[in-house]
């Protein structure tokens, strides 16, 4: 399930709950792609180095993950028992929690020690079905510490596990000795912070935490613009806590993609309809917040394209596991599972600018790919949360 021709590369409206499978069927690896698949009775294909048998079982590509902030220090528990004790995240925030706490454990970490945990946490998310994730800054915030953690993103693209690509997001949080100059801080980033990251090749994008009590508009417009200067496209963080604008500065800056969306409206709507802007919708911050859910179902049925994602970070959504999303998306999202699948797999891949190699069933396409125990079908996959339904992981043509 999920072959997709070549050239079709972002699905919208009602193509989104298309999956199109072949049943009682093969598919050929070689040097790690896609080569042919079809019909088991018409495979003519006459030695291969290993069989995989996968009688009764869902062959899927692999998950592509296009918001995570993979790259961080330290979990945030203590601040999980604030929200249960009934702080918010904003008060949470205001005290120096938050990023801001994030930021402070990062800083005083090695370059080597961020790498060694980033390291784990992604061999943890490509055995549960990851095969290409996008990774950001952000919980550096100073010049320093955003340049190490790109670094270490850059480490991780090279160890080669799955497609990596790296947001800088230096405009995650205004730091606490730049509170009372919001300018200042705006203008470390553009004059200190883009120039190296530019000259050093370490990011793929720039974000903003456009939102109440984060970034304006105003900032965010000031900061994609600097951005784009240096060759960086833009995908932006909007409308997590409020209708803050942050939706419609992304459509202005031709953004890959605006991401979580939960505060939604005709607006916003109005917007990503006439654009090429992918929604990504991070269903498991909205459910480990309490926050309202991205109106899914307005958005597919306005013919935009949407996307899912996990958003993994140790505050807000300390899971990179995709097979929780896919059933959040179903269960919350009131999205088809054929629908959530296709999100988290070709409009996944579309949103993080990997879709040309990943992200679905295609000849020539990386073969990284789910292999699924014996279930009753497609529907089961979002219905049986909890359950543990992969099988087998292959990334690269390889069994990981």
């Amino acid at each position: 399930m999920g072959i997709q021709p070549a050239g079709l590369l972002v699905l919208k409206g009602e193509s989104l709950g298309i999956l199109e499978s072949i049943d009682d069927a093969y598919l050929f690896i070689e040097k790690g792609k896609i080569i042919s698949f079809g019909k088991d009775a018409d495979c003519k294909i006459e030695r291969a180095d290993e069989v995989i048998d996968c009688t009764g079982k869902l062959v899927l590509p692999a998950f592509c993950d296009s918001h995570t902030h993979l790259v961080f220090a330290a979990w945030r528990e203590s601040e999980f028992v604030d929200r249960i004790r009934g702080l918010t995240y904003e008060e949470i925030a205001k005290r120096g929690g938050g990023i801001l706490n994030s930021a402070a454990k990062l800083q005083s970490m090695s370059e080597d020690e961020l790498f060694d945990r980033a390291q784990l946490r992604l061999h943890e998310v490509t055995r549960m079905g990851t095969g290409a994730i996008e990774i950001k800054s952000g919980y550096g915030l100073t010049v320093e510490s955003e340049i190490k953690m790109l670094r270490v993103i850059r480490r991780l693209k090279d160890q080669n596990i799955i497609p990596v690509k790296a947001t800088f997001l230096g405009a995650h949080a205004m730091p606490m000795e730049y509170k009372t100059n919001r300018a200042g801080y705006i203008k470390l980033i553009k004059e200190n912070m883009l120039p190296q990251i530019a000259a050093e090749g370490l990011a793929d994008y720039i974000d903003v935490f456009c939102d109440k009590g984060f970034y304006t508009v105003e900032e965010t417009d000031e900061i994609l613009t600097a951005g784009t200067k240096y060759g960086l496209k833009a995908k932006i963080h909007a409308n997590e806590l409020d209708y803050s604008g942050g939706i419609q500065v992304g459509v202005k800056h031709n953004a890959v993609s605006v991401d979580h969306l939960e505060y939604t409206g005709s607006e916003e709507i109005e917007a990503l309809r006439n654009s090429q802007t992918i929604a990504t919708i991070l269903p498991s911050t909205a459910f480990f917040l309490g926050l309202p859910y991205a109106p899914a179902r307005k958005m597919i049925e306005n013919n935009i394209a949407v996307a899912l994602a996990s958003d993994y970070n140790p505050g807000t959504s300390p899971s990179g596991n995709l097979s929780f999303v896919l059933s959040l998306a179903a269960i919350k999202l009131k999205m088809l599972p054929s629908e959530a699948l296709n999100a988290l797999t070709v409009n996944g891949a579309a949103a993080m600018g990997v879709q040309e190699t990943n992200g679905s069933i295609t000849p020539m396409k990386s073969a990284n790919l789910i292999i699924s125990k014996a279930i009753p079908g497609i529907d089961y996959l979002a219905y049986s949360y909890g359950h543990g339904w992969i099988d087998k992981v292959i990334i690269g043509g390889k069994v990981t």
